[in-house]
């Protein structure tokens, strides 16, 4: 197995993670992981490919993806959204084991997605279904502004979502409770699109465009045909003990800011609420 490394830790990873790090060759260009997906005329990277654009207009959209598919691992990504106010475009980070340019059906997905530039970020999480699983943050800072930092820990018994090193949510490993929990190989995705669902796009206002930088990351490779079986290893630093569960001080931190910053819950609601939401506390 294979691993890629971050110079830019997880506000999870320990110490450890420095002395790793100096073993291991580190590079953050954007041709070293990605490559361009779709709307390659409306995709373009810098010459020293430290930073990549997305650029939406009513033509098209555009996206990249990782080269490579993965098991595990700390992901994480520096964004600024469109600074031109508007409804209905998305400018998205995620994993995903949807196959390339099909209609995904179930599949494993964890998502962050920005529903139009207001400041709103929705997370999602599909669980080889459809999702639904939102959760939505207004963020306390303006996205549009300045760049922050959207991260993702998966292990096997966890997955935190976490902004500017913040966890804002945690999806636990259930599967004990009959809940199933992604186990496929996925691969990293970075979008932005128009959906009529997150409102209306004032397309006076185009291009809108998405910027990207801090491509490294540290994650277990899949190997040939998707297994991910040695993925779960305590070989890998997000695997061992210290990161399969909050610390009391991170759930703290957790609870305080989905009081002040979360707009919507699905497990709020008996008409969206699934049985994890019973557990994952």
């Amino acid at each position: 197995m294979a691993f890629v490394i971050s110079i830019f830790g997880c506000g999870l990873v320990l110490g450890a993670l420095s002395i790793l790090q100096a073993k291991v060759a580190y590079s953050s260009s954007f041709d070293t992981y990605y490559s361009p997906l779709w709307g390659l005329p409306h995709l373009s990277v810098n010459p020293q490919g430290s930073e990549a654009q997305l650029q939406m207009d009513q033509s098209s959209g555009a996206g990249f993806r990782s080269k490579l598919d993965y098991g595990s691992g700390l992901f994480h990504i520096r964004m600024k959204i469109p600074n031109k106010r508007t409804g209905g475009i998305l400018t998205s980070f995620y994993l995903t084991s949807a196959p390339d340019n099909q209609e995904p059906g179930n599949h494993f997905e964890l998502d962050y997605e920005f529903l139009g530039t207001n400041g709103t970020v929705q997370t999602n999480v599909y669980n080889n279904d459809e999702g639904h699983r939102e959760q939505s943050f207004k963020l306390w800072f303006d996205p549009s502004a300045d760049f922050h930092t959207y991260e993702i820990l998966w292990n096997s018994h966890q997955i935190v979502f976490l902004v500017d090193r913040i966890p804002i949510r945690v999806f636990k490993n259930n599967s004990a409770h009959g809940i199933t929990y992604p186990s496929k190989a996925m691969h990293i995705e970075a979008s932005i699109w128009n959906a009529n669902w997150a409102g209306v796009v004032d397309w006076s206002q185009a291009p809108f465009i998405a910027y990207y930088q801090d491509f490294g990351f540290q994650a277990c490779s899949a190997q040939v045909g998707g297994d991910v079986s040695g993925c779960g290893s305590e070989q890998y630093l997000w695997n061992r003990q210290d990161y399969w569960e909050l610390k009391p001080g991170q759930k703290l931190e957790m609870e305080n800011y989905r009081r002040l910053y979360m707009s919507y819950d699905y497990c709020a609601y008996a008409s969206t609420r699934k049985p994890e939401c019973s557990f994952n506390v």
